[in-house]
């Protein structure tokens, strides 16, 4: 608390004349010294940490005078087009859209935060962007970001700490639901101190995760064009408001193409984070019905990179005459992220799936084996985790640290998760479409949870209801992924299960996905390399219900806490300990049939581009940190090769 001042001149010179006076000033000060010395403990727990980025352990490969990425040609010449294709149609340039089909929006070149987003060659990292510098307490209770003050949006009004308040209010009351209930549990307040501060104020007895990246990577967007406007976050429009980013919209032709432009007056070129990035003049993405469509205009040089993913192209139709010529480049570049956990899966919102040994039954339809080969020309592996290939991957028996984790959660563990090894896929014979000895096992396994096989061949429950899956796709699917799902179906109906797969508009196919209107779906998670707050929306119960980053509506008390345990981790080893558990667990759900990954980026482009060799591991960064060769792109040109 303030203390009043001592008496002044005249006084001071009575006291020094006073014996009782001047011991009563000796015992004032002395007791102000005992008070001042008991805060010093208190003071010193409200360690203030200033940085100029962040990260959950304090660990940062960029010191605060960096001059740009390792990885990136500080160098590289700006200038060039690249061109990129999408599938489908769009009718929002909204990418927060809950109605229509929105184009595939280049947010985070358009839009930015007070964070960057993280280096390619490090994980778990973010440097400032709109803030030049943060601070908070060692506790994490809150944050503050000090703003560049020239940072600017495309029409140049300032980026402040009203709009980064606001666009966090925006996202609360418009955004997804699921987002906006997470959030809110753990950001009490966002506080503008001026026009270049903003305060974030956490909630108490909450992991400390996912908190001061979370609010520093949210897009900022401006205040003055919504008010203006009238504009929701949530609607279908095609207005595009200004944002901060090197990039602005420059056209669009619905459901035909989406350009972009380079801004020359974008605010931050100066900043190390942006050194050897953006180096496009122009972004262009062109829409096509389908995958067939977009294959043959590639080849006819309307669009200028494409990264594979239908197997059967990338073996036997890379031979055209552009790339036998050279024109066109085809590589297989390293890929350094676990493979998405991409696969069939279940939408445990449907009763009829509540019985783990369905599920179980249904995945041993999937012949990986034969698909592999008869499908995809072997190119592929078969995926057993969420995190493939990563050092936390969860393998054989729980041992170590990672069983004493399990054993501390008591009953919430079921004996087969503490006891044997983690469930991998299952293997089959690839000499046939169906295995039958696998379809054997999954008929006993059907017999069992009451699914018996009528006369005429079908199962039905005991109350007479035949067993049906519908399987919604986007008629858009490249054709080898739709023939492996069809193959998997008709393995389903040799079971007595009535399976249909339906091709779909990709704009119907958008609503049946919010509205978790199908019964499976071919889909992905996200692979964790850290823990986050985001685990829970993507694997926890809370959300589950409406989360659309939690296609199966999988809630799990088990799964529940040990993203909790992961959250509370204090180093990176109990960390990487917690995500071991959670990957054995999620695979013991069985809320996903794994299908294949490949741990390869396949790439073709024509030869107008370069790229840093060798790549960052974390990002192929085609938009990000390549350049356009300008001699080659003449050269393209002058030939004719190019549209």
């Amino acid at each position: 608390m303030p203390h009043r001042r001592p008496p002044i001149e005249p006084q001071a010179r009575v006291i020094a004349r006073t014996r009782h006076l001047r011991a009563q000033l000796e015992a004032f000060f002395l007791g102000l010294l005992l008070i001042t010395l008991g805060a010093l403990p208190a003071l010193a727990q409200e360690k203030v940490i200033k940085s100029h980025g962040y990260s959950y352990f304090g660990d940062l490969k960029y010191p605060a005078d960096f001059l740009h990425f390792d990885y990136v040609n500080p160098d590289a010449p700006k200038g060039g087009e690249i061109v990129l294709y999408s599938l489908g149609t769009f009718d929002s340039l909204n990418p927060y859209t809950r109605k229509g089909r929105a184009s595939g929006t280049l947010i985070w070149s358009t839009y930015e935060s007070l964070l960057g987003d993280g280096p390619a060659d490090a994980y778990g990292e973010n440097y400032g962007l709109l803030a030049e510098s943060l601070e908070y307490d060692e506790g994490k209770t809150w944050v503050i970001f000090h703003m560049r003050p020239e940072a600017r949006f495309s029409d140049g009004t300032p980026v402040t700490a009203h709009d980064v308040v606001f666009s966090h209010n925006l996202f609360l009351e418009q955004g997804l639901p699921s987002y906006a209930i997470a959030v809110k549990k753990r950001v009490l307040s966002a506080e503008a101190l001026d026009d270049h501060t903003v305060k974030f104020t956490f909630a108490e007895g909450i992991s400390r995760r996912s908190l001061v990246d979370q609010v520093g990577s949210t897009p900022v967007f401006s205040r003055k064009w919504y008010e203006e406007t009238g504009a929701r976050l949530d609607e279908s429009r095609l207005t595009y408001p200004p944002g901060s980013g090197p990039y602005v919209l420059e056209s669009f032709d619905i459901s035909r193409r989406v350009v972009y432009k380079r801004n020359p007056d974008y605010w931050g070129w100066h900043l190390p984070i942006n050194k050897g990035r953006h180096n496009f003049d122009e972004i262009r993405v062109e829409y096509f019905a389908d995958d067939g469509a977009a294959f043959e205009a590639f080849k006819a040089g309307e669009y200028t990179v494409r990264q594979e993913s239908d197997p059967k192209k990338w073996a036997t139709s890379y031979d055209f005459p552009a790339a036998k010529r050279g024109e066109v480049k085809v590589v297989e570049l390293p890929d350094g992220v676990p493979p998405s956990p991409t696969g069939f899966i279940f939408n445990l919102r449907r009763d009829k799936f509540a019985d783990p040994r369905i599920r179980e039954a249904i995945a041993l339809a999937y012949n990986f084996e034969w698909t592999n080969a008869s499908l995809q020309y072997g190119l592929f592996a078969q995926r057993n985790s969420f995190v493939q290939n990563a050092p936390h991957e969860a393998k054989d028996v729980p041992e170590g640290a990672e069983r004493a984790l399990l054993e501390a959660l008591g009953d919430l563990v079921p004996d087969a998760v503490l006891n044997e090894p983690a469930v991998m896929a299952h293997t089959s014979k690839g000499e046939r479409q169906t295995d039958r000895r696998n379809l054997r096992r999954a008929m006993k396994l059907l017999d069992e949870a009451g699914w018996a096989v009528g006369d005429d061949g079908m199962r039905r429950n005991a109350e007479g209801r035949v067993f049906t899956i519908d399987f919604p796709i986007p008629s858009s699917f490249p054709s080898t992924l739709s023939a492996a799902i069809e193959v998997f179906a008709k393995n389903l109906q040799r079971m007595g299960i009535d399976a249909q797969v339906n091709a779909i508009d990709p704009a119907q196919y958008t609503l049946l996905e919010r509205d978790f209107d199908y019964d499976m779906i071919y889909d992905a998670y996200i692979p964790f390399l850290e823990a986050g707050t985001g685990l829970h929306q993507r694997y926890g119960s809370a959300e589950a219900a409406i989360s659309l980053f939690n296609p199966a509506g999988l809630a799990s008390p088990l799964v529940d806490k040990i993203i909790d345990t992961a959250l509370e981790s204090e180093t990176s080893e109990e960390e990487q300990t917690a995500l071991m558990a959670l990957d054995r667990v999620l695979r013991y759900e069985r809320f996903m049939v794994p299908t294949w990954y490949k741990d390869k980026h396949w790439l073709s482009y024509w030869d107008m581009y370069e790229h840093p060799d060798p790549l960052p591991p974390f990002d192929l960064g085609v938009l990000d940190f390549w350049w356009v060769n300008p001699e080659k792109a003449e050269a393209l040109r002058a030939s004719g090769a190019l549209r």
